[in-house]
């Protein structure tokens, strides 16, 4: 196992790019304030290096909210609060200490948004676990369709994705009238359940006559889960703890 100043001392850091790119989109993004001790002992449990998009944002700020806090990009916060936005490690629940032995169980968690969908990289071996996509590569829970889908992608260059305005045409048929003041409404630990449910044919046919409120996004993640089981018996496996 590596240790972090190993992990730190690295030639061409991301984090310094990453900010440059964060300055130069239109896309609303708040870089909220990490928590230094966090990020490098998450940095030691993941073993990535400061040079990685992903070890640049747990290392430095508590999270990215984008467009909003539609989209939530987890990092290493200083408040761990019943509103707060969840840190990294805890939505992977990682062990409190540095554990050697510790792996994601099936891909490391990255980010929720407010619909309950989940972005995750994938493990060694996608397959083993019934997720789509090679090792490595972002994955997304669809919950319109509570399924894994691949999306050709591994972190880096999903975060500049979504940087470039990915997200408008990813969540198209998602989003409605008002969509942007109902996720900013949201604190770090909710999301916007559905009725009918977003895989309904009825929010299908007109997502905008739904109604919404918010819960618990564990709550949501739980319900999902829940619906995939009872639908064909397969499941998701984890969505990441909130």
């Amino acid at each position: 196992m590596r240790e972090i100043d190993e992990l730190l001392n690295v030639d061409d850091p991301a984090w310094p790019h990453l900010l440059k790119e964060l300055s130069g989109t239109d896309i609303e993004i708040e870089v909220l304030p990490g928590d230094t001790e966090t990020g490098r002992a998450t940095l030691t449990q993941l073993q990535v290096s400061a040079r990685s998009n992903l070890g640049g944002i747990v290392l430095n700020c508590g999270g990215l909210l984008v467009d909003g806090g539609w989209l939530r990009i987890f990092g290493s916060p200083h408040g761990t609060g019943p509103e707060a936005l969840p840190g990294l490690a805890e939505i992977n629940a990682m062990p409190s200490t540095v554990d050697p032995a510790w792996q994601p169980e099936a891909g490391l968690v990255v980010a929720h948004d407010v619909l309950g969908g989940v972005f995750a990289v994938n493990g060694g071996d996608p397959s083993a676990v019934g997720r789509p996509g090679g090792p490595g590569e972002i994955v997304y829970f669809a919950p319109d369709t509570l399924g894994w889908e691949a999306l050709g992608a591994g972190h880096s260059a999903w975060v500049s994705w979504i940087l470039s305005g990915g997200l408008q045409k990813f969540y198209g048929g998602l989003r409605w009238d008002g969509w942007r003041s109902e996720a900013s409404a949201l604190n770090g630990r909710q999301g916007l359940s559905f009725s009918p449910p977003l895989w309904s044919a009825e929010a299908r046919e007109d997502l905008s006559a739904t109604s919404r409120r918010a819960v618990p996004m564990a709550e949501l993640l739980g319900l999902s889960r829940d619906a995939r089981l009872q639908f064909d018996g397969a499941d998701p496996g984890f969505l990441g703890v909130a």
